[in-house]
């Protein structure tokens, strides 16, 4: 039955697809807990650590300019989904609105139900990251991570927190709750930075 939804891609197209992975038209679903259920209108998001601490609504957020991507996604697990279309707020339309200290290298995503993730700031603040609200132009689903989460579309998207609650800026690295459990730091397909021994 596998075989209705994964394929090994006959070569890497052109250079979209990683070394290790099989295409899917699916979207499966991973998640680590249960599938956390909230109004859009509950969202909120902290900016903490090394930044002018601030928080922002839903409508604070849906006030900013609103975008829309098409791009490739790769998971740990294998799979990868080509052509994905996403809405939402751009990291760096997010970042004009924040006041960062110079000591602030990278990012820990925080999400409900103390889930954590990490990010230099160069991979954060890549045009092509989205705070995202919408998937294929309909409302992201639960399951996905909605009512928001950010897409970071060029590395593993376990870097693609669900259900986001937070932004903590810090001076230095640090592992989040995946990294901790065995999992690379940074998580580039390309690479095969899968696993924290993985260069």
């Amino acid at each position: 039955m596998l075989g209705n939804f994964f394929k090994k891609p006959a070569d890497d197209m052109g250079g979209r697809i990683p070394p290790g992975q099989t295409l899917t038209t699916r979207f499966p679903v991973l998640t680590y807990g249960p599938t956390q259920h909230y109004r859009p209108e509950d969202v909120v998001i902290r900016i903490t650590g090394l930044a002018e601490e601030k928080t922002l609504t839903w409508a604070d957020l849906m006030a900013l300019p609103q975008t829309t991507l098409t791009y490739d996604i790769h998971c740990v697990t294998h799979w990868s989904k080509l052509d994905t279309t996403w809405t939402g707020v751009r990291v760096t339309d997010l970042m004009e609105h924040l006041k960062l200290d110079p000591a602030a290298t990278h990012v820990m995503q925080h999400s409900v139900g103390g889930y954590t993730t990490n990010l230099s700031l160069e991979d954060f603040t890549r045009p092509e990251n989205l705070l995202a609200h919408t998937f294929g132009g309909e409302p992201l689903d639960a399951e996905h991570g909605g009512p928001l989460r950010l897409v970071v579309p060029h590395l593993y998207f376990w870097k693609s927190a669900k259900w986001l609650t937070g932004l903590e800026f810090m001076a230095g690295d640090k592992p989040g709750f995946w990294e901790v459990n065995g999992y690379h730091m940074r998580g580039d397909p390309f690479r095969e930075q899968r696993y924290d021994d993985d260069k």
